[in-house]
């Protein structure tokens, strides 16, 4: 599995925070995202968008709710179309599988298309492990790979670097000039990749929508590159997690207006590729040989939690990313994995353990917005209060914040239930505070039990007198 990096996400949060190139480029994408979804919805018409939502849910729902049936059907056609079907329990038989395959056909290039999943179950560095030489091909996930670094998001992996920083890169990796014009990065970017895609042995892609009544991978790209991992050479390895199947290539339309609206605002995403077997007699443009791994990886845990499994329903857009006011202030690395942003506050938690990633359940104002946006209706904020019970339940044991909750909450209970306590306690706590009072709000307390309180709001301060005392001074002025 890739690095899993939850823990650390408070500190990012304060990096990125403080970082205002990171802000300013979080601030226009994110806007540029966001108006681009409201445009094509209107030109769609809000009616028809929310019937069209409506449906997508009902398909999704029905489809994981059925699970079993529809993996074993697309499976089924999947050896029909003369395609090789895998299944994966976690990230580490993913990579062996592929490994196996790589070996067998003594490949040494790979070309990737874009993946999610790859990047989660960290297959690059698997493959590197045994001496193959992997190429991304997304232009995006190419300039990530050349630094180094995981995706920022999960549309536009590198959204985060502009275009200076991507000239650098390419002067430091790939030995060209000096470039600052967006076309002639790519068109440089281009050309390297262009004989990477005539070499290579096996093809790497992940799928958008797998077809459980045909068999068919759906794979959804604005670039060529996929396309070109598919059919260019020998071998085409697609990899995809469970969720991904849906019962019928009627139901197809649907999601393929769904998913380019909510993502990047676009009628329809510039190549949509419908891949079933390999190579016939008929065919140019196959591989010889086609595999298709589908994989749980934790999956599963959410398919039995009857709170959490909607987030099986998600596919992929990035809508609820774009619309969090909690990632346009951190962005996505700060979130520590793979999945950032709201769906991945859920999915990440029960995929790597909730002990790992508690503060991302938390890294939410529950605004609703998500919930909102999403095009097959997902009710995060409703799935990320039920990740937030878990943790009250079973907090971690080095998070000083929840035995101080639940000894403030004791105290509290303790004070509430008796008049002459209460009255005591308001008396010491007006004493106890006139210290930190600056303009009639409490902004600093040095104590290390509140300080993580007062680093991030302002308290009000205990008033002079308590609600009861002022009660029995109106009433003495009505008898009188």
């Amino acid at each position: 599995m890739s690095k899993i990096e939850t823990t650390k996400f408070k500190k990012a949060s304060k990096e990125a925070i403080k970082n205002s190139k990171l802000q300013n480029t979080l601030t226009s994408v994110m806007a540029h995202f966001d108006h681009a979804r409201t445009e094509s919805i209107n030109e769609f018409g809000e009616t028809n968008w929310n019937d069209l939502r409506e449906r997508g849910k009902i398909i999704k729902t029905h489809t994981i709710q059925n699970l079993d049936q529809y993996l074993s059907k697309f499976a089924s056609n999947v050896r029909k179309n003369k395609s090789i079907i895998h299944f994966a329990d976690n990230a580490s038989e993913v990579n062996n599988i592929v490994c196996e395959i790589v070996t067998t056909h003594k490949a040494q290039l790979i070309i990737k298309s874009k993946s999610m999943i790859s990047e989660e179950t960290g297959l690059n560095n698997a493959l590197s492990d045994i001496g193959i030489e992997t190429v991304e091909t997304d232009l995006g996930e190419y300039i990530i790979q050349l630094a180094d670094e995981t995706p920022f998001h999960i549309i536009a992996p590198a959204m985060h670097k502009t275009k200076d920083d991507v000239s650098k890169l390419f002067q430091e990796k790939l030995g060209s000039k000096k470039i600052l014009e967006i076309p002639k990065l790519a068109n440089f970017a281009r050309k390297k990749l262009r004989n990477k895609f005539l070499k290579a042995d096996i093809g790497i892609t992940g799928a958008n929508f797998l077809v459980a009544d045909t068999g068919t991978i759906v794979l959804v790209t604005n670039e060529g590159n996929g396309r070109m991992c598919t059919t260019l050479p020998k071998v085409h390895i697609a990899i995809a997690g469970m969720e991904k199947v849906i019962p019928s290539i009627n139901n197809l339309a649907d999601f393929l207006h769904l998913l380019p609206r909510a993502a990047t605002g676009q009628r329809l995403t510039s190549y949509v590729s419908l891949i079933n077997g390999p190579k016939n007699s008929d065919s140019i443009e196959e591989p010889e040989e086609r595999h298709v791994i589908i994989v749980d990886n934790g999956r599963s845990k959410l398919l039995a939690d009857q709170q959490l499994r909607e987030a099986l329903n998600c596919i992929r857009c990035g809508a609820c990313l774009n619309i969090c006011p909690v990632y346009k202030a951190v962005g996505g690395h700060s979130y520590g994995w793979v999945y950032p942003g709201p769906i991945g506050s859920i999915v990440t938690p029960v995929m790597v353990g909730l002990k790992k990633a508690t503060d991302l359940p938390n890294a939410s104002s529950l605004c609703g917005a998500c919930k909102d946006v999403c095009p097959v209706k997902i009710n995060i904020p409703h799935m990320l209060l039920n990740l937030r019970s878990k943790i009250k339940e079973d907090p971690p044991k080095q998070n000083i914040s929840n035995w101080v909750e639940k000894f403030a909450s004791e105290v509290f209970w303790q004070l509430m239930k008796n008049q002459t306590r209460l009255s005591i306690a308001h008396t010491i706590g007006k004493i106890i505070q006139f210290p930190f009072v600056r303009n009639n709000t409490i902004s600093k307390i040095p104590f290390p039990i509140f300080s993580t309180w007062t680093r991030t709001k302002n308290l009000m301060p205990i008033a002079k007198k308590s609600f009861h005392a002022l009660w029995e001074s109106e009433l003495k002025k009505i008898k009188q």
